[in-house]
């Protein structure tokens, strides 16, 4: 390995400890020797335009991603998706570390002639998760619900981050979903992914990309927007409930449900199937404009954990309490159609109620409206 490869294995082993390192270009020949000159004993996934590659480091692994060659990856293409990769910093979005783009003469015969080609190398790195993907966790039938709800809510972060930058995914599929040690969810693979311009919604194209079941309809004329990710979580979001990409009755969905959620909280995890299931129906609108944006989205589900929340202290709480929960509950929904960031007002009302509830675990049973506004005043 030479000076330079050496120097950014260094740099790229204390990445892995350090998030506030910034992504870097990494030489051909560091990616060469961490896959074992790209061993097929180190292949962990192919598609149709790249191989994965397990990275081995001193502290650690990574994911090396190489493109195909025949994949027609101009360099313009190659350095949106790096640009996009750099952008997006999210703990529900797979961390880039670094990418590749080197390009070589090669002497090959061409009608019995000897002519230098170029051969083009375009490589990225990503941190490794030994989980895999949500496509292999869909199909466990054992899976609890409680992990469910959360791989549901964190992907839903992570787009909703995605599109808070202006990045358009159009390939959101279980496959492109990594899971860490703690099962959170990471989106990843942005090969075909668009950054809008700040005012710009929509896009034409005349090249259908993304993944057969998972396209939103107005792909097939060329449609591109912010919705057709929507469409393509809705169908994550019908796969987590029933492992199929249908579209499903609630009743059913429920019934699937009945018997393996926690008995303890059978009612408060069956009321979030049932908004999940929901949810995932409107996201599958034919029509994009009928489809709910993500932030709508998120705020449906800090709702329903509000009312969880609300369910699991109605058995034992006073209702002075049960009324704050109410009031709060109000003053969100009011605040949420004043305020331009409804995450902002959906972290708020968590934060708030779960105060409230600390308050009367503690025998307080005066908190007042004016108690509300000061504790929200501290969680900006």
């Amino acid at each position: 390995m030479d000076s330079q490869a050496s120097t950014a294995k260094r740099d790229l082993e204390c990445m892995l400890f350090d998030e506030s390192m910034e992504a870097k270009a990494l030489p051909l020949s560091l990616l060469k020797c961490i896959t074992n000159d790209f061993s097929d004993n180190l292949e962990i996934g192919r598609g149709g335009s790249a191989v994965v590659y397990k990275g081995l480091l001193e502290n650690g692994e990574v994911a090396v991603k190489k493109l195909s060659q025949t994949s027609h990856i101009d360099d313009m293409k190659f350095h949106v998706e790096v640009d996009c990769l750099m952008k997006a910093k999210h703990k529900n979005i797979v961390r880039f570390l670094g990418y590749c783009s080197d390009t070589q003469g090669q002497i090959e015969k061409h009608n019995g002639k000897s002519v230098m080609a170029e051969v083009r190398q375009r490589l990225l790195c990503f941190e490794y998760h030994l989980n895999g993907s949500l496509y292999e966790y869909i199909k466990d039938a054992s899976r609890e619900w409680g992990k469910c709800y959360q791989i549901i809510k964190g992907v839903c972060e992570g787009l909703q981050y995605l599109h808070k930058e202006r990045i358009v995914h159009l390939d959101l599929k279980p496959a492109n979903v990594l899971l860490d040690n703690d099962m959170v969810p990471k989106i990843t693979d942005f090969g075909i992914s668009r950054c809008f311009d700040e005012k710009q919604t929509h896009l034409v194209t005349s090249k259908i990309v993304g993944t057969a079941g998972y396209l939103a309809p107005e792909f097939f004329y060329g449609k591109l927007s912010f919705k057709s990710d929507i469409f393509s979580l809705g169908v994550i979001i019908i796969e987590i409930l029933t492992s199929k990409k249908d579209y499903p009755d609630v009743k059913d969905v429920l019934e699937r449900w009945r018997h393996k959620v926690e008995q303890s909280q059978k009612e408060q995890q069956l009321e979030q199937i049932r908004v999940c299931t929901k949810l995932g129906q409107r996201c599958l609108d034919y029509d994009p404009a009928k489809r709910p944006s993500i932030n709508s989205v998120i705020n449906v589900l800090e709702q329903t954990e509000i009312k969880k929340l609300r369910i699991e202290t109605g058995a034992s709480s006073s209702t002075a309490l049960q009324a704050s929960l109410v009031a709060v509950e109000k003053t969100s929904i009011d605040n949420f159609r004043m305020e331009a960031d409804p995450k902002t007002v959906a972290t708020t009302f968590k934060m708030v109620t779960q105060a409230i509830c600390e308050f009367y675990a503690q025998g307080r049973t005066n908190v007042s409206l004016e108690d509300l506004h000061r504790l929200k005043s501290c969680t900006r």
